[in-house]
């Protein structure tokens, strides 16, 4: 039923509040408003988005940190979807990353990249050639694979183990975890393996390598990222009757005596029914009501995990591919953002992505550049002469949760013990870890809760195939 059908019927309109603008937010706003709630979106920021935003630098639109995807990813490419921007983020017609290690005598490049065949074989000529690896090693990852595909990922036991102990068990060396395992792990967990539980790691690699060949082929914006997640993201708010407030940070909730939700913000006080707090876990340790979770110190035990960004500008073409990871340098990702930002004037501009940064996240500029520019020029002989027109620095030090062993017992799921109170965010109970996917499924998850509750259609939410 649309909300016009609900108003004709005299059905009594519902409200909720949701507290957080990131992709978990508007999710969940997106989710309940089209099943005819009154929704109104708090955010504390000047944008929405969360963490996955973009900045003017001068004439350039900086996104704060390079973000993709997986085509496993349906979540998020229902966000997509939802807010009309799926052509401006388009996944590989099939996976197809460059690996340079520049730890040999001679930079050598591998690719890993799938054939039009069935799991397992679609990887399985790109591993019998890739170069970073003997030919045991190709052998034992193939049997590694094989194993890892036959955990069951419901099993709460792999969430206790790491990662890293099981390779090792499973014949891996540190050399096969370095230039595989851990070139796909450290992107998507922020954690090498050894940090890392094996419940998340091996949902990552069942779900991107090993359910379906595509799974793995790998999307990123072409646009800036405030294009798609603050421009269109407001713009589908907005045709839903989302009624969204920037700037307007959330100083508490409580229950009213009529036994409604009372939001505070600076300015105003909001009563609705439902309340969904979509907020980094600190954050809503400190919102929530005494009693809304057995443990909610517990939040305080997720612990988070940081991620730097450089972003390199210079005055002529040195990177001939859209991206490609390293190996044998600190250097892990570099993505070619020219296009995307809007550089003119013959120069390229690079991204270069730093997970796991605990050790360099506050180092200064100065530091990072005198670093950093001469493991690029090693990586790319067309850098060395080329002049730099800027280099500059975006950290996020809560980038993520930390994927450790035992994390998963820590993660609640989007109800709460208070009546018409939710939790949504990449760090909830999703079985993801902290990325866009993780964000949006749990918004939808927020959303769906509510309204079952309310009695109200779900059928419009993502929901992931059985």
């Amino acid at each position: 039923m649309t909300a016009q059908e609900e108003q004709a019927d005299g059905a009594a309109r519902r409200s909720a509040v949701v507290v957080g603008g990131g992709l978990a937010g508007i999710t969940a706003a997106l989710g309940l408003a089209d099943a005819g709630l009154d929704v109104t979106l708090l955010e504390g920021r000047p944008r929405l988005g969360g963490l996955a935003f973009s900045f003017q630098r001068g004439d350039l639109t900086v996104d704060n940190g390079q973000h993709v995807y997986l085509r496993c990813c349906t979540a998020y490419r229902w966000f997509l979807d939802r807010v009309d921007g799926a052509a401006l983020a388009p996944l590989q017609d099939r996976l197809d990353v460059p690996v340079l290690d520049v730890a040999t005598p001679r930079p050598r490049l591998g690719r890993l990249r799938r054939a039009g065949l069935p799991v397992p074989l679609h990887l399985a000529r790109s591993l019998a050639t890739y170069p970073h690896l003997s030919l045991a090693e190709r052998a034992k990852v193939g049997r590694a694979a094989l194993a890892l595909k036959a955990l069951d990922l419901a099993d709460p036991a792999l969430d206790d183990e790491d990662f890293g102990s099981w390779l090792a068990r499973h014949g891996q060396s540190a050399r096969a975890i370095e230039a595989l395992w851990d070139l796909v792990g450290i992107a998507t967990l922020n954690a090498v393996a050894g940090d890392s539980s094996l419940g998340l790691a091996a949902m990552v690699f069942k779900t991107g390598l090993l359910s379906e060949p595509g799974a793995a082929d790998i999307g990123w914006a072409h646009v800036p990222l405030g294009d798609l997640h603050d421009r269109l993201a407001r713009e589908a708010l907005d045709k839903s009757g989302v009624r969204t407030e920037l700037r307007a940070k959330v100083a508490g909730i409580s229950r009213t005596g009529e036994g409604v939700w009372r939001v505070r913000t600076d300015s105003e006080e909001i009563d609705a029914e439902t309340i969904v707090l979509a907020v980094p876990q600190r954050e809503a340790h400190e919102l929530l009501p005494d009693g809304a979770l057995d443990a909610k110190d517990q939040l305080l035990e997720i612990g988070t995990a940081p991620i730097l960004n450089l972003h390199v500008i210079y005055d002529r073409k040195v990177l001939k591919q859209p991206f490609f990871a390293a190996l044998g340098t600190p250097v892990q990702w570099v993505f070619d953002r020219t296009e995307a930002s809007g550089l003119d004037g013959g120069g390229q501009y690079l991204a270069v992505s730093q997970s796991i940064a605990q050790n360099e996240i506050d180092a200064p500029v100065a530091e990072l550049r005198a670093r950093y520019l001469p493991e690029l020029e090693r990586l790319l002989p067309a850098a060395r002469g080329a002049g730099v027109r800027d280099f500059f620095v975006t950290r996020e030090r809560t980038a993520t949760f930390a994927p450790t062993p035992g994390v998963g017992r820590l993660r609640p799921g989007p109800r709460t013990r208070a009546p018409g109170l939710y939790l949504a965010g990449a760090w909830t109970a999703t079985g993801w870890p902290a990325t866009m996917e993780s964000a949006v499924r749990s918004g939808a998850a927020a959303a769906r809760a509510a309204l079952g509750t309310l009695g109200r259609p779900q059928d419009h939410l993502f929901e992931e195939a059985a």
